[in-house]
């Protein structure tokens, strides 16, 4: 796994997952909430995210995680592995709760992850596996190539995947 994409709705543990994964087999990671948007969650603009993402997956080894279905056929071009989290809304609105309490809302400066919940955000992510997964897996069918696919339904398929990547990286060592 040199070159990893994880991909899922809001508050479906991308952020905690990359941060695990990224420490676990020694890869740059790059949150893609921390890129795309600046200290007022103002965007880049569209051709300027898509840009800064070429040159990203240009390198021989990362990890990039974020949903941003518009630009996800970059990151699948060239992943060797995509995580696709597709967990059910209430453990991801819970999560987002979840974060909210941890961090007491804002933008974490670690990972860029704006803490903010609207009745859009709100929205989204009810509809999420509704509206937005359909879109996803096409693009896995049409740009994802040779990748290896992992998709994880709950946290304890998370922990679960993380626990058996640990046991074989220190089986190596």
């Amino acid at each position: 796994m040199d070159r990893i994409a994880i991909i899922g709705c809001g508050g479906s543990g991308k952020t905690y997952l990359a941060n695990q994964l990224a420490a676990l087999v020694n890869l740059p990671l790059t949150h893609l909430d921390g890129v795309c948007y600046d200290a007022d969650w103002n965007p880049l603009p569209p051709d300027e995210f898509a840009a800064l993402q070429r040159k990203l997956v240009a390198e021989p080894r990362w990890l990039l995680e974020g949903n941003y279905a518009g630009t996800l056929p970059i990151r699948l071009s060239r992943a060797d592995t995509v995580i696709f989290l597709d967990v059910h809304a209430i453990t991801c609105l819970t999560g987002i709760l979840q974060r909210r309490w941890r961090y007491r809302g804002g933008q974490h400066a670690e990972d860029g992850v704006y803490d903010r919940i609207t009745w859009n955000f709100f929205r989204y992510i009810w509809g999420y596996r509704k509206t937005m997964r359909p879109k996803v897996r096409q693009l896995l069918d049409e740009h994802g190539g040779d990748a290896r696919l992992v998709t994880l339904s709950s946290r304890r398929q998370v922990a679960r995947f993380v626990a058996q990547l640990r046991a074989e990286s220190s089986a190596q060592t």
